[in-house]
């Protein structure tokens, strides 16, 4: 019975620890296209299309590409691979940073500051809704005076 005793506590914990082995993958991952149309700019100025992907890269490190056609419909591309723990990371076609550094503090929660050839940028967090389908970002920057500001874009899921 002695034996026994432990063992049966050994296979009743075992699937907790294959489940915490083997965690879900993060809500955030996948491929994200902004609402244009909620873009608070005048709208001949909006792009017509921002996408905004996050995989995994393998080693505990994912990957950042954002896709956006601008008005003229040329297409600008940003990337960056990082470890999501928030150190500053190269980041190579971006228009407003060649430097990120990203955490997520929960599941569901992605915050990315930005800044570019060492001039702070702006500061982001991505929340993804309880449904998986829809994500919001919200957008710190200051203004060339120095004032703080915000300013929030709608994501939906495309895959």
């Amino acid at each position: 019975m002695k034996i026994l005793y432990p063992m049966l506590l050994l296979a009743a914990a075992w699937p907790l620890t294959a489940a915490a082995a083997d965690p879900a993958p993060s809500p955030l991952l996948g491929a994200w296209a902004v609402d244009t149309s909620k873009l608070t700019m005048p709208p001949e100025a909006r792009p017509k299309s921002v996408t905004i992907t996050y995989a995994e890269a393998g080693g505990g490190q994912w990957s950042t590409k954002v896709e956006v056609v601008l008005p003229d419909g040329n297409k600008v591309q940003a990337l960056s691979t990082y470890r999501p723990d928030g150190t500053p990371t190269p980041v190579t076609g971006n228009l407003e940073a060649d430097v990120a550094a990203t955490r997520i503090p929960e599941p569901g929660v992605m915050v990315t500051a930005l800044a570019l050839k060492g001039v702070p940028g702006s500061m982001r967090t991505y929340t993804v809704s309880a449904d998986g389908q829809a994500m919001t970002e919200t957008v710190v920057f200051f203004t060339r005076d120095g004032t703080p500001g915000m300013r929030t874009n709608h994501f939906t899921r495309v895959k």
